[in-house]
């Protein structure tokens, strides 16, 4: 997943990204432990997936954070 694809996703649909992609890391290392898994290199591709995804989750969050406080301060002065 390319990040630019991921930011213009909204934030509900990131979220449910992050809870899926959360279980295929879980059943990607599941499997990885139990020889299971052909594709050894889809453990380190679902983690930066993820990564990905709440990082861009953070940075929505701390956007919408410093314009409640700059709407705030705003107020005040």
């Amino acid at each position: 997943m390319k990040s630019k694809d991921l930011r213009e996703r909204t934030t509900e649909h990131l979220q449910e990204l992050e809870k899926t992609l959360a279980r295929d890391v879980f059943d990607a290392k599941f499997k990885n432990f139990t020889n299971r898994l052909n594709d050894t290199s889809s453990v380190r591709k679902a983690r930066r997936d993820l990564a990905r995804v709440k990082t861009i989750l953070t940075q929505r969050a701390d956007a919408e954070i410093a314009a409640a406080v700059a709407a705030e301060l705003q107020k005040e002065g």
